[in-house]
């Protein structure tokens, strides 16, 4: 079996400052964004509507905004919720850990909708620009993950030739590495079906349904390998708090995709 590498969480230490590396896959990703959100704001669909660089780093903006308070709001709302009502004030403390990618989620779309009323754009037309660009966001996260051993995997079969001790977990048992499933599955192959099938012009709000549905589709596989929360376990049915919380996602993008195909069908 393997062991975990056990990397040094800080990246590079001057001084007393210390860079860690969760702090540069959130770097990553954000830079990642700029550049192919650039990219497709120069697409011929999109440019013909007026979207230029400017508009990208103003979205990217609002996407943070969302990315860190809905991520931190969604986390004491979805999973913590009566620790957090006995101590109002550690909803602030960030740095002791705790982001929902649901919550987050959350955030950023009310960010877009903030972000399209202020410029006189639709919902959909700001979520369809930005959807193919997220996926990467997503895998740099997943290894931030990874590197700071955080998050592991259920127990594997003996067998399985990448089953991995995370030391962290204080039990010596071979999991599978889950982050690296994440990493593959809702960043990589999401972010190269989404980037291939946006490259061709789409009826408004279809992306943004492909979107949801694969990734709350590639969300509940992965979560069968993911060790749950332990203070949360499995729920009903044995699935995951993040199974659960996947499914509203794949109704609402199956939805977006047929609403959005009838409404492109309509004769004009």
């Amino acid at each position: 079996m393997l062991v975990h590498p056990q990397f040094d969480p800080i990246a590079i230490r001057i001084g007393p400052l210390a860079v860690h590396w969760y702090g540069i896959t959130y770097l990553v990703a954000f830079g990642l964004f700029l550049w192919l959100a650039s990219r497709r704001a120069r697409m011929p669909q999109h440019a013909a509507v007026g979207w230029t660089r400017q508009d990208v780093d103003d979205v990217l903006f609002y996407g943070v905004l969302g990315v860190v308070l809905g991520g931190r709001l969604g986390y004491c709302l979805f999973y913590k919720p009566d620790y957090y009502v006995d101590h109002l004030l550690e909803v602030f403390a960030v740095w002791k850990g705790g982001m929902s990618f649901h919550g987050g989620l959350l955030g950023v779309l009310i960010g877009l909708w903030w972000f399209g009323r202020r410029r006189g754009r639709g919902f959909f037309e700001v979520a369809d620009l930005i959807a193919p660009c997220v996926p990467t966001g997503l895998a740099a996260g997943r290894m931030g993950n990874f590197i700071n051993g955080e998050l592991w995997g259920r127990p594997a079969p003996a067998d399985l030739p990448w089953a991995m001790v995370f030391p962290q977990a204080n039990d010596g048992i071979a999991r599978h590495p889950s982050q690296i499933y994440q990493f593959l599955g809702e960043g990589v192959l999401l972010f190269v079906l989404l980037w291939a099938y946006a490259r061709k012009p789409r009826a408004t709000g279809q992306i943004s349904g492909v979107f949801l549905t694969g990734y709350g589709v590639l969300r509940f596989v992965a979560e069968y390998f993911r060790e749950p929360d332990d203070f949360l376990g499995l729920r009903a049915l044995n699935w995951s708090q993040g199974q659960w919380l996947s499914l509203p996602m794949i109704v609402a993008g199956i939805a977006i995709f047929v609403w959005a195909t009838r409404r492109n069908e309509r004769p004009a």
